[in-house]
């Protein structure tokens, strides 16, 4: 049975863009889920995206899908024995890769934080993330890198250190800030 641990609504701050996520429990495994609304170049945009780890919070499965304008389209993501799968077919470019890192949503990030269990000071090294680009729903390698440099806040940098920010988190690992991308307007708790 499901359980929802958290709820709550990120705002983006550079664009005008929504975000409703859920943090949810579910025997042996965990998911995030969301709905995502953004004004784009090409006008209004809905995303809605489910992620499931396992418990150690390591990928299993995706899935997003887009409609802007007229057109929805979905990507359906399966990660078994080291591979990933994309729509049903096997996905070399990311074979590598640990987590899922969805570019329109700080969501993804709660992953490897969660995962990763890094001490104040410590730092994760390079950790390959499978990218989902939007609006194109593309996946590709992302290299990633985590320092906790405080009980709850983190540096982020990917592409070799082309892109930094700190992230502050809360008690659930969930983005309340992402520098200057993502401000958390609300939040709720289960009850």
């Amino acid at each position: 049975m499901a359980h929802i641990i958290q709820t709550g609504l990120w705002r983006w701050v550079k664009t005008t863009g929504l975000e409703h996520f859920e943090l949810v429990r579910i025997p042996r495994e965990w998911m995030l889920r969301g709905t995502i609304l953004v004004s784009g170049e090409s006008g209004p945009a809905e995303a809605r995206y489910e992620v499931v780890c396992d418990d150690a919070w390591n990928t299993k499965r995706a899935q997003v899908s887009l409609r802007d304008g007229t057109v929805e389209r979905v990507l359906r993501v399966t990660v078994e024995d080291g591979k990933w799968y994309l729509n049903g077919h096997v996905n070399d470019s990311v074979t590598e890769c640990t987590d899922i890192d969805l570019e329109w949503s700080p969501s993804t990030n709660t992953l490897p934080i969660r995962r990763l269990h890094l001490a104040v000071g410590e730092r994760s090294g390079p950790v390959l993330a499978a990218w989902v680009r939007f609006p194109s729903l593309t996946l590709q390698p992302l290299l990633q890198e985590y320092e906790r440099i405080s009980d709850r806040v983190y540096r982020y940098k990917s592409r070799g250190g082309e892109f930094v920010a700190e992230i502050a988190v809360d008690e659930e690992g969930l983005v309340v800030t992402y520098d200057g991308l993502w401000q958390r307007a609300v939040v709720m708790p289960d009850a």
